[in-house]
């Protein structure tokens, strides 16, 4: 099957999940980040008691998501997205109505929930379970939604910041989320699969067997991925939250910083095509042990960068592991536990994830407010990175020889 045949034949469900994962920028930290300035300034709160509270709503986001992330496998896509994209403009809605700083808890934990927790996880779940041969390719275009989010959300939105008030820039990004509802109900008219848990569209994982969320758990290549899962969501959450002083401490404007952001998703797609490519070609147990050496070089070069091209390079490095990140981590539960209970899985892998988009900020913006410099933290971070890696390359050579070939012939 060629790629335009590919694309031609699965136009509907490859489209529902890359508007989702579009539409989950309004609770992606490089969306809220970008107001950062303007919260703070507005509830008088320093950087580091903001990071507090982005963790603390997203630590109680990454909870719930446990629970939440299950209901993909008994709920069709058709009924659970409409459900939290309501919910996501809800969100938004509550934080550009919102008076009081305390409130921000809430707020937080609303978006971080629907919109990078739930909604993402919707339609990610729904490419691995709906597509087997190709799920490298059904994941790559359905991540296509969060390169243009991250390419124009937040540029045009901290240009709108010039003209409109921040708040009322939430009022659009509530409309926006709403109308993505009618859209969702037409593509999926009917899904792929006509039920979600469908016995005849499941892949079988290690040991020819469909792992629950509890084997899952207890299993451990399952904590050999931990730090991989964590890594991410921390740093590249800390990353982005941070934009604002980020740019400060380089000398450079936000606008400026922000102007990287196309280059950055311009290559994060090329590697998310790349990935899907090699997935289907090579299979996960290659690929994913190595995914995050670009991190490195990426927090190391953004440690020591002070101009333009330096800085751009540490784009570059950190886009090749975005792109990545958004196929190989979800193609690999399916492929080493099965898609029975693929939900519940990538709902507890989506929890330890999320978890890291709390600590990453929290932290680093504790230090912040310590006196240490964001840039000393980035070394620290590399470190980090190259720990996550030894670990996914012991673990995936430990359990490499248990997975089976893929026996679903649906494509």
């Amino acid at each position: 099957m060629t790629i335009f045949t590919f694309l031609r034949d699965n136009a509907r469900w490859l489209s529902a999940g890359m508007m989702l994962t579009f539409l989950s920028s309004f609770g992606q930290t490089y969306f809220i980040s970008i107001f950062a300035g303007e919260i703070r300034e507005v509830f008088q709160i320093s950087h580091g008691q903001w990071g507090g509270i982005y963790a603390v709503g997203t630590t109680a986001s990454a909870a719930v998501m446990i629970w939440a992330g299950g209901l993909t496998d008994h709920f069709r896509v058709r009924s659970l997205g409409v459900v939290f994209l309501v919910l996501l403009a809800t969100a938004c809605l509550f934080m550009a109505l919102n008076p009081v700083w305390w409130l921000l808890p809430l707020i937080i934990f609303c978006l971080r929930l629907t919109g990078q927790g739930m909604t993402t996880h919707i339609a990610l779940v729904a490419m691995s379970r709906w597509f087997i041969v190709t799920r490298g390719k059904a994941l790559s275009v359905a991540s296509l939604g969060f390169a243009l989010g991250q390419a124009l959300l937040p540029l045009a939105f901290v240009a709108l910041m010039a003209i409109y008030d921040w708040r009322l820039l939430w009022g659009v990004a509530a409309l926006l989320s709403v109308s993505g509802v009618p859209i969702l109900l037409m593509l999926l008219r009917e899904e792929r699969t006509p039920q979600s848990m469908a016995q005849s569209d499941q892949s079988l994982g290690m040991q020819a067997r469909h792992w629950t969320r509890n084997q899952t758990f207890r299993h451990p290549l399952f904590w050999f991925m931990v730090p991989a899962l964590l890594g991410p969501g921390a740093f590249n959450t800390a990353f982005f939250f941070h934009q604002v002083h980020f740019a400060e401490i380089k000398l450079m404007t936000h606008v400026e910083l922000v102007t990287m952001f196309p280059f950055y998703i311009l290559i994060s797609i090329v590697a998310m095509a790349l990935t899907g490519w090699a997935l289907d070609k090579v299979g996960t147990a290659r690929l994913i042990p190595w995914f995050q050496l670009p991190m490195i070089a990426a927090f190391v070069t953004f440690a020591y960068a002070s101009g333009y091209s330096a800085m751009l390079l540490g784009f570059i490095f950190l886009a090749a592991t975005t792109g990545a990140n958004s196929i190989l981590p979800n193609a690999f539960w399916a492929e080493f536990f099965g898609t029975r209970h693929l939900g519940s899985i990538k709902a507890m892998a989506a929890a330890v994830m999320v978890l890291g988009s709390a600590i990453g900020p929290g932290i680093t913006g504790l230090g912040i407010d310590l006196g240490i410099g964001i840039e000393t933290q980035y070394i620290w971070v590399s470190g980090y990175f190259v720990f996550a890696t030894v670990m996914m390359a012991v673990g995936v050579a430990r359990y490499r020889s248990a997975k089976v070939s893929e026996t679903s012939v649906r494509q």
